[in-house]
């Protein structure tokens, strides 16, 4: 083989080796979950499922382990196709095992922070301590915080600003011993109020702005199974 064909096969199992790199690469990004060298999805000693930071609701449904892994915050239809047309009946299989239940703990988090603020109230401080002495009576899966604010100022920074208020609940909590990767969270801005349309009303003001307390908020929900 002359020195130029073999200069050109190099190039070539070079292109290709890099191509399955990033094949690779692309394939593990569009994975939520820690994958094992078997190929299998990783858990702890506990048997749940490892996020990877990609991890979110919506990208567990499209995960192959979604279901597996996360059934019980996917939407019905994902884990559970439509059944096919009854056949005869047949001998009744054995019973399963039974699983253990699953808990969803709603935690309504109001008066955790003051006005135009993301930063935790002392009393905020004291309903998050209470989340987290219900998560260690779990086996926890997951905790979902929402972050909302109240209808004063403009939608682009009240949304900015319920993200913020999800953040810090999940750094507070973090900070008490629940896994990051166990905690979502995501803004709602003011688009879901506590308070009724008319409640609250005129313009901006301190007697609105104490009306309008309840909308500045984190909704928390912690899900896992009884230890």
């Amino acid at each position: 083989m002359n020195k130029t064909a073999k200069h050109s096969m190099m190039a070539l199992m070079a292109a290709t080796i890099g191509l399955c790199a990033s094949l690779a690469q692309a394939q593990a990004v569009d994975r939520v979950y820690v994958i094992d060298g078997r190929g299998e999805v990783a858990t702890d000693p506990f048997g749940l499922c490892w996020r990877t930071n990609f991890w979110t609701p919506a990208a567990a449904a499209k995960d192959p382990a979604g279901c597996k892994c996360d059934k019980d915050l996917l939407p019905k239809e994902v884990c559970e196709p439509k059944a096919a047309p009854a056949a005869a009946p047949a001998a009744a299989p054995a019973a399963p095992a039974t699983a253990p239940a699953r808990e969803k703990v709603t935690v309504a988090a109001d008066a955790l922070f003051d006005f135009n603020k993301a930063t935790l109230r002392p009393e905020g401080k004291a309903k998050l301590d209470d989340v987290v002495a219900k998560s260690n009576q779990l086996v926890l899966e997951v905790v979902i915080a929402v972050g909302h604010a109240d209808r004063i100022g403009s939608a682009a920074y009240n949304q900015k600003l319920s993200e913020k208020r999800a953040a810090s609940v999940k750094d507070y909590l973090v900070s008490k011993g629940i896994p990051a990767n166990r905690i979502y969270t995501e803004g709602k801005g003011s688009k879901q109020p506590v308070t009724k349309p008319d409640q609250c009303k005129g313009p901006k003001s301190a007697k609105v702005i104490e009306c309008l307390q309840p909308d500045r908020r984190v909704d928390i929900e912690i899900i896992g199974t009884k230890k």
